[in-house]
């Protein structure tokens, strides 16, 4: 369903209507939506739903597209998707608060001709930030009712990738704490990033990044292990495979050897992995 309305959605603003035009819209479809959820749930529940997400995103996209993707635009977004994912219980809308708080943090995504890009401006930022939000979350999931219960989970699961993403831009790159926000406009200009940070001696080299990746999933896939927590052991096992193969690949580049080992590896990674989940009381599927 969700994937549903996020094609209305795209479909709408494949036509290029006017940001304000785009946030009415929304406004109006997420007033219908909740009109529906609340009033006739039992018979058309699901389309009261669906109604509300299309209706958030195309408000959140407008407002976003009016400010010219600024904070106060993606904190907004934050806000009113969290308001909404608890009063209509949507799991696709509480997984996009931590997406808009990265956004407003100045994490992104992108894409040019066969090349995918993730950006983290702030890692160090970003790890501390969403590994509280994360903790939060949970705690908070151990104390309120069942579908509050799942919003929460949801959230923190959300939080832990965007930890884990800003370990990954950090170990390739270290980090200037705050450089972005201190900058402003100049953080796009190379010269004048080279010489605010020759001006500034905070600086989190590569290593600690890598080292700390580490010691987080160790610690956090331990605890998981010993929790049956079998989402964040999968979650935390894929991400030290990316942080292996990462270094692995840095060290090493991609040498016909150096394949050949990482192939070999990703393999016994994977049966190691599959053979935990039987142990765990869930069977595996096989597939290629």
């Amino acid at each position: 369903m969700s994937f549903g309305a996020v094609a209305v959605v795209a479909g709408i603003i494949a036509l290029e209507p006017a940001f304000t035009t785009g946030a009415a819209l929304g406004v109006a479809l997420v007033v219908i939506g909740l009109g529906i959820s609340f009033l006739a749930a039992e018979q058309w529940g699901l389309l009261g739903t669906a109604t509300t997400i299309i209706g958030a995103l195309l408000l959140t996209g407008g407002v976003i597209g009016f400010v010219e993707a600024d904070f106060v635009g993606l904190a907004f977004s934050a806000l009113l998707f969290l308001a909404l994912a608890i009063a209509i219980r949507s799991n696709f809308l509480i997984a996009l608060v931590p997406l808009a708080l990265a956004g407003a943090l100045g994490s992104s995504t992108g894409y040019m001709h066969a090349v995918y890009m993730l950006t983290v401006n702030e890692p160090s930022i970003t790890i501390a930030f969403f590994a509280l939000l994360a903790g939060v979350a949970y705690l908070i999931s151990q104390y309120v009712g069942q579908a509050c219960e799942q919003l929460a989970i949801v959230f923190a699961r959300v939080s832990l990738i965007l930890v884990n993403f800003g370990f990954w831009i950090g170990s390739l790159w270290g980090d200037y704490p705050g450089e972005t926000w201190a900058q402003g406009e100049g953080y796009r200009l190379w010269s004048d990033r080279e010489a605010w940070r020759a001006a500034h001696l905070l600086h989190i080299p590569e290593i600690a990044f890598i080292i700390g990746w580490a010691v987080v999933i160790v610690a956090v896939g331990a605890w998981a292990v010993r929790t049956n927590r079998r989402w964040v052991v999968t979650t935390v096992a894929v991400f030290g495979a990316i942080e292996f193969y990462t270094q692995w690949f840095e060290r090493l580049g991609a040498e016909p050897w150096a394949i050949i080992v990482a192939g070999l590896t990703i393999v016994g990674f994977a049966i190691a992995l599959w053979r935990y989940n039987l142990t765990a009381g869930h069977p595996a599927t096989v597939t290629a």
